[in-house]
């Protein structure tokens, strides 16, 4: 990978993770908000599965921010763009269309069949 798309992958990664850490933030303001607004604690223990939705959502989000993370330092080290199983590097359209790919298209098809033959 030149230079030049590892400035390219770096700075959509950077752009990813400051509007995600941007929308947690946003999401956060928002849970405390309605918290604030419900002071029935009927009304409180009415709203527990839409919070039990939103803190999976924010697991989520969490995991991508260290994928991230991760791409970035791969970056910085000039690990990035390489298949983490077989080490082949990544098809560049792989990694527009993924930038956190940390896997070949052929080995995450294998892994892929893997799961759905094993009922993962």
């Amino acid at each position: 990978m030149t230079r030049r798309q590892q400035l390219h992958f770096m700075k959509i990664l950077t752009l990813w993770r400051e509007a995600l850490t941007h929308s947690v933030e946003s999401e956060q303001a928002k849970e405390q908000e309605k918290m604030k607004s419900l002071p029935d604690p009927v009304d409180q223990g009415g709203q527990e599965s839409v919070f039990h939705n939103e803190l999976r959502a924010r697991d989520r989000e969490r995991q991508l921010q260290q994928k991230i993370a991760s791409a970035l330092d791969k970056i910085k080290s000039g690990d990035y763009g390489y298949c983490e199983t077989c080490g082949v590097a990544i098809g560049i359209r792989r990694l527009e269309a993924r930038p956190i790919a940390t896997q070949c298209v052929d080995c995450k098809e294998r892994d892929e069949i893997r799961e759905r033959q094993l009922g993962r």
